[in-house]
């Protein structure tokens, strides 16, 4: 076997942001103060939670942050914004702790002796489908509901799904694995007719499709700095003021009582200056990725054994710009992930949280895809670094890893 593509010197092709996206300049910039070692660092390295000078230093910058990464998110005020340490904390969070704040509501209502209901799509990822199992086993009623065959929740679905007793609603904006963007606004007011609160896993949307929490009246949203150019291991969980919520991480009471631990102030900073540049030039950039996707899915498929999984068609804006996912024939994709990877190409079969798995997608089986054909897939991400040279790179290292 050929040894490693290098990955340092610009001849590999990086594509696969939707597993984390490099970093960018602007969160770089806004994070290098905090880099400085030994005593210089204090200067704006403190605790955000102490009282001394560079604890207020911090926390003003904590703030400031903050104040960035709401008007970014669309939310009405910078207190609705909750820092975590990443999406997963914060999907962990929205699941329990909303599930567990309309459950108190239910006691204090006297109905204590009601089994909520708590709906999520089947194609969750794995950080919103794990806590709902969770919810199970705390009593709680939970169903999963099926997309389409295109990967999309439908409102009517929805619909049928609500009972009187659902407490809370749970689908991602966008898929990770197959692109599809839902239709958030509407299941939204679908579930808050029913009287039920409603969350979205919004970590692939930001940036690539608008993201507006006020415009989409959901009541929590989750979001993760590194998919969009930010450090890993920071996120945020947006929770609408006054929405019934019971803490999820317990301590010494920081971000108002609602998530304690120390905050990683360096690492939100970046995150903050990632999401303005990220949705500043969303538009923008949106449209440079469908040409490229549109691109890669006619080059792909007219390849002999490979068939795009969803019809996306070109321009289409009900697919996130940026995500190429194919099935490729006779192959399986642990194989022609390595053969790109030795050609200087890096793509993925899917989520990067379960890529070790040998089981197919449970977003795919959730779509109907029969599992000898799951085990075909290959997904192309792209982001803001990638070059029309890395697509037309790509399907010619893909030409070569069919016939290796």
């Amino acid at each position: 076997m050929a040894a490693a593509a290098p990955v340092a010197d610009g001849s590999y092709a990086y594509l696969d942001y939707a597993a984390t996206a490099p970093l960018c300049e602007e969160a770089a910039a806004a994070m290098a103060p905090y880099q400085e070692p030994g005593r210089a660092n204090i200067a704006c390295g403190g605790n955000a939670n102490s009282l001394h000078g560079p604890g207020r230093a911090a926390f003003a910058a904590l703030e400031e942050a903050r104040r960035a990464l709401a008007g970014a998110l669309g939310a009405r005020r910078p207190s609705e914004v909750i820092l975590t340490s990443g999406a997963t904390e914060a999907d962990n969070a929205a699941i329990l702790g909303l599930a567990e704040g309309a459950r108190e509501v239910y006691r204090r209502a006297g109905k204590g002796d009601v089994t909520p209901h708590v709906i999520v799509s089947a194609i969750e990822h794995d950080a919103v489908l794990a806590p709902a199992k969770r919810l199970e086993a705390l009593g709680f009623e939970v169903t999963r509901l099926r997309p389409d065959a295109s990967g999309f929740v439908e409102v009517r679905a929805l619909e049928e799904a609500l009972t009187p007793h659902t407490v809370l609603v749970s689908v991602q904006a966008a898929n990770s694995e197959v692109g599809s963007i839902q239709p958030i606004a509407q299941l939204a007011a679908c579930a808050h007719e029913a009287g039920a609160l409603f969350h979205t896993d919004a970590v692939q949307a930001l940036g690539k499709a608008p993201v507006d929490v006020g415009a989409l009246d959901v009541d929590a949203a989750s979001f993760s700095a590194h998919k969009i150019g930010g450090p890993k291991g920071v996120g945020a969980l947006y929770l609408r003021a006054r929405t019934p919520f019971a803490p999820f991480l317990l301590g010494g009471g920081q971000e108002s009582g609602l998530r304690s631990g120390t905050q990683n102030v360096a690492g939100i900073a970046g995150f903050a200056a990632a999401a303005v540049a990220a949705q500043s030039s969303m538009e923008d950039e949106a449209a440079r990725l469908r040409v490229l996707r549109d691109r890669l899915y006619a080059g792909l498929t007219a390849l002999g054994p490979v068939e795009a999984t969803v019809d996306v068609a070109p321009g289409s804006r009900d697919f996130l710009p940026n995500v190429v996912h194919v099935l490729v024939d006779g192959y399986e994709s642990q194989t022609l992930i390595l053969r790109l990877d030795m050609l200087g190409f890096g793509v993925s079969g899917g989520s990067a949280c379960s890529s070790h798995s040998l089981e197919p997608s449970h977003v795919l089986r959730a779509m109907g895809v029969p599992a000898d054909r799951a085990q075909g897939a290959l997904r192309v991400s792209m982001g803001r670094y990638t070059t029309e040279s890395d697509v037309e790179g790509l399907l010619a290292a893909m030409a070569r890893a069919l016939d290796w």
